[in-house]
C-alpha cells in the first residue's frame, strides 16, 4: 500500500512563482513544480480497509473555501539543514480544516501526529549543503510572496517508496463549499422613521 497524506494543492501561478526560487544552492535537490503541495496530515502506510474508512470520513467534511498566500522562505534543520521551504500565511480556516482531519485520523485509531502542524511547501531537499550556503541563499530571497489564491478543495495523495519529493498521485478529491454570503440589507430599511411633525 502506498503512503497516504492529505494536502492542499498549489495553483499554477503560485507554483510558477515558487519555481523561480530554484537554483543557486549547491547540494540542493529541487522538487518538481508539479509536486508542490502543503501537507495537512501525514497518514502513512495503512491497509485498504483503513484507507476506505479515512476516505469515507474525509468525504463528510463540510467546510468553506478559503484564501491563502505563500510568503517567506526558510530551512528545516538549523545545525544541519535538510530542506528548504516556502511559508504559508496564517489562515484560521486552514488550521480548522487540519484540526478536523487530525481528529478524524485519531478516531479511526491512527496515532496522533507527533509533529506540530507547520504549513509549508517543500522546495528542495538538502544533502551536502553547507550552513553558510543555505544562509546566503535564504538571505537573498527573504521577501518572497505570492498573490492570494482561493483553496477550493483538499486532496488525498499517495507516494511510492522513493527518495522523497514525489511523484505523488491524487487518490481522492474533497471539495470545499463556496462561502455563504449574507445578503446586505438595503440602507433605507435601517433608517429611522421621519417624524410627521
Amino acid at each position: 500500500m502506498p503512503r497516504l497524506f492529505t494536502a492542499l494543492e498549489i495553483p499554477r501561478n503560485a507554483a510558477m512563482s515558487l519555481s523561480l526560487l530554484r537554483g543557486g544552492l549547491p547540494g540542493a535537490r529541487w522538487i518538481d513544480v508539479e509536486n508542490y503541495h502543503i501537507t495537512l496530515r501525514f497518514i502513512g502506510d495503512v491497509d485498504g480497509r483503513t484507507a476506505d474508512e479515512i476516505v469515507e470520513r474525509l468525504d463528510r467534511i463540510d467546510r468553506p473555501e478559503f484564501q491563502l498566500r505563500l510568503e517567506g522562505i526558510g530551512s528545516f534543520g538549523s545545525k544541519k539543514p535538510h530542506s528548504i521551504w516556502a511559508g504559508v500565511s496564517p489562515s484560521p480556516e486552514m488550521y480548522a480544516l487540519q484540526g478536523e482531519i487530525e481528529r478524524i485520523c485519531q478516531r479511526i485509531g491512527l496515532p496522533p501526529d507527533p509533529r506540530k502542524f507547520t504549513p509549508h511547501v517543500t522546495l528542495a531537499r538538502l544533502k551536502y549543503s553547507r550552513v553558510d550556503d543555505v544562509v546566503h541563499y535564504l538571505a537573498g530571497r527573504g521577501n518572497f510572496q505570492t498573490s492570494t489564491f482561493t483553496v477550493p478543495r483538499f486532496v488525498l495523495l499517495s507516494s511510492r517508496e522513493s527518495v522523497g519529493g514525489g511523484p505523488y498521485l491524487t487518490e481522492e478529491v474533497f471539495p470545499l463549499h463556496e462561502p455563504l454570503t449574507v445578503p446586505s440589507l438595503s440602507t433605507n430599511v435601517l433608517q429611522p422613521l421621519k417624524s410627521l411633525a
